[in-house]
């Protein structure tokens, strides 16, 4: 039985030391504003060809219906 808990102290130990460690290297690396430009700018792209590609399946849509009117 204490074999049993010194075990599991010892990989608790282990467990809790692995992410004070992550922890630790996350909160050294900070973004910076070259990270937060480069998401705005990757944002804008999204929405923009969103909309381009929203704006072409309408123009699809009109020229079916248009080639049925005729």
């Amino acid at each position: 039985m204490t074999t049993l808990a010194v075990l599991f102290g010892a990989t608790l130990a282990l467990i809790v030391g692995a992410f004070l460690v992550v922890a630790w290297r996350d909160r050294r690396r900070q973004s910076s504003p070259e990270d937060s430009a480069a998401a705005r700018a990757a944002a804008a792209d999204q929405q923009r060809y969103a909309a381009e590609r929203h704006g072409r399946q309408g123009d699809v849509g009109r020229s079916g219906q248009m080639q049925g009117h005729l």
